[in-house]
């Protein structure tokens, strides 16, 4: 996980692990790793999210502003952990997500792992298109 953060061997980290549940269902299993003096004292109650939004608002508060967050999808089986947890079978594919944030100096200020059952996640990506404005220059 270091490695992923940009920090060296050994670097102090916190983890918050966020589950989410569907009626009595595990829905979404989240793992948060911040550097450790970026890391609140104190979170917000467990809520609905499968993201960990809560936990996210309270980092924000701590943290400078990012700049760019890189997201890497795919699509694997389950490790037994992920199985126990979600409590799915070891044939059911599940979403991997990978999220890498970074401030404006290129710190890497997060990296979270976000996994969810295939048989109950959708991916929707938008992109905005970046509009010139007539009349400026640059």
């Amino acid at each position: 996980m270091a490695a992923l953060l940009k920090m060296p061997a050994g670097s102090l980290l916190t983890e918050y692990l966020c589950l989410s549940h569907e009626r009595k269902s595990p829905h979404s299993l989240a793992r948060i790793y911040v550097p450790r003096d970026l890391a609140p004292t104190e979170l917000p109650e467990a809520g609905e999210s499968s993201w960990g939004e809560g936990v996210e608002a309270r980092l924000a508060e701590l943290r400078p502003p990012l700049l760019e967050i890189r997201e890497h999808v795919s699509a694997r089986l389950p490790t037994p952990e992920e199985m126990t947890t979600l409590r799915i079978s070891s044939a059911l594919a599940v979403l991997a997500v990978e999220r890498v944030a970074a401030d404006a100096t290129g710190r890497v200020v997060e990296a979270a792992l976000l996994v969810l059952p295939g048989d109950r996640a959708d991916a929707v990506f938008t992109t905005h298109a970046m509009i010139e404005e007539e009349g400026t220059e640059g």
